[in-house]
């Protein structure tokens, strides 16, 4: 037996001890609902972790919160096996079956030329897959999860569209629907009326998400790293003005600016 498997039976182990009789109270008392806040908490710091390694860190604390996550994986099979409908043995099965059937160019004898073509291939084995279990296709674009931030449910949404065609030709394509978008947006606010403003930036937000697909950014990305730089700018507006026994509420926006300007300048000398 390999030292994963044996490691993931000894997991297993543990989880099913847990929630024994003569487990841990609060173990025992989770269910399916309340587990969701803990399972969606480990996934976010688990994509803190990958910020963290991208940008020149260590790989142990991603390797220590990936263990979190897969114990909220555990959990959840723990609790399906005490319902008697399936264990993490069977989850295991599924994902390789899928993997498996999803790369024929790789585990069967069929060629793929380039990625293109390999995401076309995956958009129709989805839809015969979903025909084995619903007994109808459904739609290219299923599969995106509502809970998902929507910047990434916008980026999502447009690519499995594109693999079907329906997508733009080219960048500039893009970037002109985002002008027209703004041209609304502005009509909007001008006319005052709040629900028009909230649905022409909601277009003008989607129609970003797509720019930020077509130059290879992820806008959930983007948006992540812009708001770690405001905590960090507005960070040290407050540090320097403690220095100098002040808050921010005691000094003008304009001396606020100055220091946002500073902080910028000297994050960017760093």
């Amino acid at each position: 037996m390999s030292r994963a498997a044996t490691e993931i039976d000894r997991l297993v182990g543990i989880m099913k001890k847990l929630r024994s009789e003569a487990g841990c109270p609060w173990d025992k008392q989770q269910d399916i609902r309340s587990l969701r806040p803990y399972l969606i908490e480990e996934a976010y710091e688990v994509l803190e972790q990958m910020d963290a390694v991208a940008a020149g860190g260590s790989f142990m604390p991603l390797r220590d919160e990936l263990g979190d996550l897969l114990f909220q994986i555990v959990f959840h099979a723990q609790l399906a096996s005490e319902a008697g409908e399936f264990e993490l043995a069977d989850i295991i099965q599924a994902i390789a079956d899928k993997i498996e059937f999803r790369h024929p160019h790789v585990f069967g004898d069929q060629k793929a030329a380039d990625a293109t073509e390999v995401a076309g291939r995956w958009v129709r084995l989805k839809a015969e897959e979903r025909r084995r279990k619903t007994g109808r296709p459904g739609s290219v674009i299923d599969g995106v999860p509502k809970e998902a931030p929507a910047l990434m449910r916008a980026e999502r949404l447009t690519e499995k569209a594109s693999r079907v065609g329906f997508d733009w030709k080219r960048l500039e394509e893009v970037r002109a629907k985002l002008d027209e978008e703004l041209a609304e947006l502005d009509e909007a606010i001008a006319g005052g009326e709040s629900r028009r403003v909230e649905e022409e930036l909601g277009d003008v937000l989607f129609a970003l998400a797509n720019l930020g697909r077509f130059v290879e950014v992820h806008p959930e990305d983007a948006l992540r790293g812009t708001i770690d730089r405001f905590i960090a700018r507005f960070h040290f507006i407050e540090e320097r003005l403690r220095e100098r026994g002040l808050e921010p509420a005691d000094v003008t926006l304009e001396e606020m600016d100055g220091l946002w300007d500073e902080g910028k300048t000297r994050a960017k000398q760093a």
